[in-house]
């Protein structure tokens, strides 16, 4: 047979990602990956490489978010795996189609004790994403591939774990006999039963302060484009958990920004929603948990969702929608009649009471122990405006960067989803910054977390691309001492502190743009210099460590004095009758 005739591995697996459009892909080189390298380069699939591959792994699942196509990490065998675990959990539990090719010793060296093997990857990942396998034989890469595609990408989407052992990824087989890689453009978009389009509508009719709050996923372009259809016809307020932000416009009339407003109607003396429409978001932590502070117990409540698995979840869902957002947003517009709720004007005022009121909580834009992290946000958001993408990082910084950032569209807002996952910030801004190369990226962090993964500046550095890293150094692990001083004293600290890090130096030695601001009055020429660098940029903001962001007395939970009751930090407190 000739040469021409036999495909290896690499290739077969190269050509299949092409075939299903992929033109990025996110890794860390390992010698058991070469025939898959060397197959991306001939089939045109930009490879970009990373110093760690969990910021490898962060990167795919950023640009998954972001343009809400597949995201690829290509990653070596045993450290290079584990090192990636963290990746893979934090894509899967928001829904991020990622698609995790791992490398392994050879199928004919099983248990001989051979390098960088001895562990059942395919079983290690398998709590921890929507579908793992280890690919048997070269003739069967290219059908398991798309197979892995189809499950990323389709309802309810999430991460995905392929393993190739080394042999099967060198061998090469009969064209042939190689199987096809059927399947790989399969993207169902279920839409909702006429039934359920016909009692929203009536539960809309029914309700008196309605709401709709988009999670991810709602966060695409799709979705806002039917939405604001949708919000041309009902001045439906509209709120948003993170990766949602911008699904209307700034200034859209129907736009009330962060869900985390809801909480705050309450303390104004405002009713709340008696009707929340959940549009591609799932209940947890992010939406109050089990508290009814953002979504009330007393209000009705419609989820829209691609996972049926989240339908009645914490609380009873009086309407469950299994169906595409996109889709189900256009069969509610389709459904409605113009001038049918212009009664809902006066309330869509008063749900919107709290936006710009936690602006308003901190005056003071720095003191005689640094830069208020608020105002320092601020200045950030400022300075990049509403078509940057942004990237949040840290436990309290994230926070800040969060209340302070505007954005134009969805996927623009990258930040903690339920994972909680420290030190994402790097790889998801250098894979925000790869989905959409024509916009600047910010990377707002925290010290502690940058900590993690401070060497991929050389990843930006190496492949010159253009993101501005901000740290708010506080010198201490924010969220972590201010719980701990909350709790036991203002006095008490444990394993909390940190200091004396000059992270410009550091950036600098990298290769960077950089400069280190104490003075709020020189933030402003600072971040313009950054973005005027044209490169990698970075900006350490000496912020006042003193300052203790709303969210972490929130999550921290108080137990009132007298009582019993056990204080558990960032879940529900323990009652003293069941302690």
């Amino acid at each position: 047979m000739a040469e021409q005739d036999r495909l290896v591995g690499g290739q077969l697996l190269a050509k299949t990602l092409k075939a299903a459009g992929v033109s990025q892909a996110f890794a860390l080189h390992g010698g058991h990956l070469e025939a898959l390298l060397k197959g991306c380069i001939e089939e045109e699939i930009a490879l970009i490489d990373f110093r760690h591959e969990s910021s490898a792994g962060h990167a795919a699942d950023a640009y998954a978010r972001a343009t809400g196509k597949l995201g690829v990490c290509i990653v070596t065998a045993g450290p290079g795996f584990t090192n990636v675990l963290s990746a893979m959990t934090n894509a899967q539990l928001d829904g991020s189609p990622v698609l995790f090719i791992v490398g392994a010793p050879p199928l004919r060296e099983v248990e001989t004790n051979p390098l960088q093997g001895g562990i059942d990857q395919v079983a290690m990942a398998r709590p921890a994403v929507k579908w793992a396998f280890s690919i048997p034989s070269t003739e069967r890469i290219a059908d398991l591939t798309a197979m892995a595609i189809r499950k990323a990408m389709t309802l309810p989407r999430g991460a995905v774990l392929l393993e190739v052992p080394i042999d099967v990824l060198h061998m090469s087989v009969a064209a042939a006999r190689a199987t096809p890689p059927a399947g790989v453009g399969v993207n169902p978009r279920p839409a909702p039963a006429p039934a359920e389009v016909a009692r929203l509508v009536e539960l809309l009719q029914a309700a008196k302060r309605p709401v709709l709050i988009a999670g991810n996923g709602a966060a695409n372009h799709e979705t806002a484009e039917a939405l604001r259809a949708l919000c041309a016809r009902v001045p439906l307020p509209v709120f948003t958990k993170s990766l949602a932000a911008g699904i209307l416009p700034p200034g859209h009339h129907c736009n009330g920004g962060a869900a985390g407003n809801l909480a705050l109607l309450p303390m104004l003396g405002i009713d709340r929603p008696d009707l929340v429409i959940l549009l591609g978001g799932k209940l947890g932590l992010l939406l109050g948990g089990r508290s009814g502070a953002l979504v009330p117990h007393g209000a009705t409540l419609v989820q829209i969702h691609g996972d049926a698995a989240e339908m009645g979840r914490i609380r009873d869902v009086d309407l469950a929608i299994l169906a595409d957002c996109t889709e189900a947003t256009r069969a509610l517009d389709a459904a409605l009649k113009d001038g049918q709720f212009e009664e809902m004007e006066a309330w869509r005022a008063q749900a919107f009471s709290a936006t710009g009121l936690f602006a308003t909580m901190f005056p003071e834009r720095e003191t005689t122990r640094g830069i208020h992290p608020y105002h320092a946000a601020r200045a950030v958001a400022d300075a990049a405006g509403t078509e940057a993408a942004y990237v949040f990082d840290g436990g309290e910084a994230a926070s800040w960067g969060a209340a302070a950032a505007v954005v134009d569209r969805p996927g623009a807002l990258l930040g903690h989803g339920y994972l909680g996952c420290l030190g994402i910030g790097p790889g998801f801004a250098i894979g925000a910054q790869l989905a959409a190369p024509e916009r600047r990226v910010i990377h707002l962090t925290g010290d502690g977390a940058l900590g993690f993964h401070l060497q991929e500046l050389d990843t930006m550095v190496r492949h010159r691309l253009p993101i501005v890293t901000v740290v708010l150094n506080n010198e201490v692990w924010g969220m972590s001492i201010h719980g701990q001083q909350i709790m036991f004293g203002s006095n008490y600290h444990v394993i909390s502190k940190l200091g004396g890090t000059q992270f410009a130096n550091i950036a600098q030695a990298f290769g960077c743009h950089a400069e280190r601001v104490t003075r709020f009055a020189d933030l402003a020429p600072a971040l313009e210099r950054a973005f005027a660098s044209g490169g990698p940029a970075f900006v350490e903001v000496m912020t006042d460590a003193d300052v203790v962001h709303p969210v972490t007395v929130a999550m921290l939970g108080q137990v009132q004095e007298g009582s019993n009751d056990v204080l558990i930090p960032y879940y529900e407190n323990i009652p003293a009758d069941t302690a």
